[in-house]
């Protein structure tokens, strides 16, 4: 009887969840029914075992102050005056979480190791060869400015919202130090501790959405910084040994993005950044040699 009934495959679907025969529905507007008359059945059959998914609540409305406000009006700025564009290549990090794994085991008194600090490790031994990544961008005075050190915005969720403590100097840090300084920051932040030093000033920002990274990001940069990079979910999938043999391995493999300001980066030196990281992380050693 179901099957008789005029309805979209959508309708059918949550009718179908619901345990509801469509026959039984009567439809409002031309025969056809729609998931309105599905919620009118719901309403008067409620006593004979059908139940709606959710109760109704009241509107709320939520004004938009203090820290949400100014973060609304950066994102807007940032999208409304850069054009934006997103690269996004796959990397395989087998090796480099096998080698994390072994650090972390003989870590002693150490803080714990995230992906976090070996990535900051890459990014801080490729922007020499692409100076125009770490760099801010005056638009009104026509000004981009590259500069030497880098300052890595952390991009971290907060109950106020979303703030960005500053690794400063993360270039002199190395993967134990960037680890505690992390830690420290986004404990700062999520805590209301972070002083306003600690959260300005960055030259380049990084973003992670940590368990919930995804597949890929287009995460808005944070101006007037040039670029922002993501992160984002590791996942295990069989791969072919030496990309052409009948071989196949496991190997855990991570979506890296990045976003850059149109006017002053070239998409070239993006994709030549992120392939630079790319060898880095993929042949982790790499991280510590000179």
């Amino acid at each position: 009887p179901s099957a008789q009934a005029l309805a979209s495959p959508a309708v059918r679907a949550r009718a179908k969840e619901l345990g509801i025969n469509l026959s039984q529905v009567k439809a409002r507007e031309g025969g056809r029914i729609r998931h309105a008359d599905l919620d009118a059945f719901l309403t008067y059959n409620q006593g004979q075992g059908y139940r709606a998914a959710g109760a109704t609540r009241a509107d709320e409305p939520i004004k938009v102050v203090g820290m949400r406000r100014r973060i609304a009006e950066n994102m807007a700025a940032s999208k409304r005056a850069i054009p934006h564009f997103t690269y996004v290549e796959e990397i395989e990090v087998t090796a480099l979480e096998a080698m994390r794994a072994d650090l972390n085991a003989h870590r002693g008194s150490k803080p714990k190791l995230t992906l976090l600090p070996f990535l900051i490790v890459a990014i801080c031994k490729t922007l020499p060869r692409f100076p125009m990544i770490n760099a801010r961008y005056d638009d009104e005075a026509g000004v981009v400015t590259r500069h030497g050190a880098v300052h890595l915005g952390m991009a971290t969720q907060t109950d106020a919202g979303l703030m960005v403590p500053v690794i400063r100097d993360a270039h002199q840090r190395n993967v134990w130090q960037l680890a505690s300084e992390i830690s420290r920051l986004a404990e700062a932040a999520r805590t209301g501790k972070a002083r306003s030093e600690e959260l300005s000033g960055s030259t380049l920002t990084i973003t992670s959405l940590g368990p919930l990274g995804g597949v890929v990001t287009t995460p808005v940069i944070n101006r007037p910084e040039v670029a922002i990079i993501g992160p984002n979910n590791i996942v295990e999938r069989p791969v072919f040994v030496d990309g052409h043999s009948d071989r196949i391995r496991r190997a855990k493999l991570m979506n890296l993005s990045i976003s850059c300001d149109h006017r002053v980066v070239d998409g070239w030196d993006a994709a030549s950044f992120v392939q630079a990281l790319k060898t880095l992380i993929e042949t982790p050693v790499l991280l510590f040699a000179d």
